[in-house]
């Protein structure tokens, strides 16, 4: 009975041994796996900062090009106008450089330059603000002198004292004018 005790004893020692030979062979096993799922995902994270950094600098150059864009469209908006400009100048000096003119012929000159000024106008959408007759708007006109009248009802332009002007229906300078006030 003896023997059959340390026969027990052995066989379980063995089988312990056994199995803790197994959970260690488990263990590596499974260490294994965990660095390689590991070495996985340091990978991924490695890409995934490159993609980060890629996308950083990409935002940064467009958002660079916008700026030089924007810069660009700012200094030169006006360009096409300009240009348009310069020949009512050069009307307007061809006719201060003439002599012996007459002002008949200065006047034909003044005309004719004038609606040149006033193709450019059209071209660029300027619009003269002229309201004579007109209800007083404060959002085109800017009252100067408020006058009695018989004639005209109250809050009416009366006179035109400068030109307004509006770019692309916007006011960008009102017209100066007289109006009638209440005759209360």
């Amino acid at each position: 009975m003896a023997n059959d005790k340390k026969e027990k004893n052995l066989t379980e020692e063995l089988d312990q041994n056994e199995d803790q030979d197994l959970s260690k062979e488990n263990a590596n096993q499974e260490n294994q796996e965990i660095d390689a799922q590991s070495d996985d995902l340091l990978e991924q994270i490695e890409e995934l900062k490159n993609q980060v950094l890629y996308a950083k600098a990409e935002a940064e150059n467009i958002r660079r090009r916008s700026y030089e864009e924007a810069d660009k469209t700012r200094k030169f908006a006006i360009e096409g106008f300009s240009q348009e400009l310069l020949s009512v100048k050069d009307s307007l000096e061809a006719s201060l450089e003439s002599d012996n003119v007459d002002n008949k012929i200065l006047m034909d000159g003044v005309e004719l330059t004038l609606k040149q000024l006033n193709a450019v106008f059209e071209k660029f959408n300027i619009a003269e603000i002229y309201p004579i007759g007109e209800k007083f708007d404060p959002n085109e006109h800017q009252a100067m002198s408020m006058v009695e009248s018989k004639e005209q009802e109250p809050n009416t332009v009366l006179s035109v004292l400068q030109k307004g002007y509006k770019l692309n229906d916007r006011v960008i300078r009102p017209a100066m004018v007289s109006v009638v006030k209440n005759n209360d």
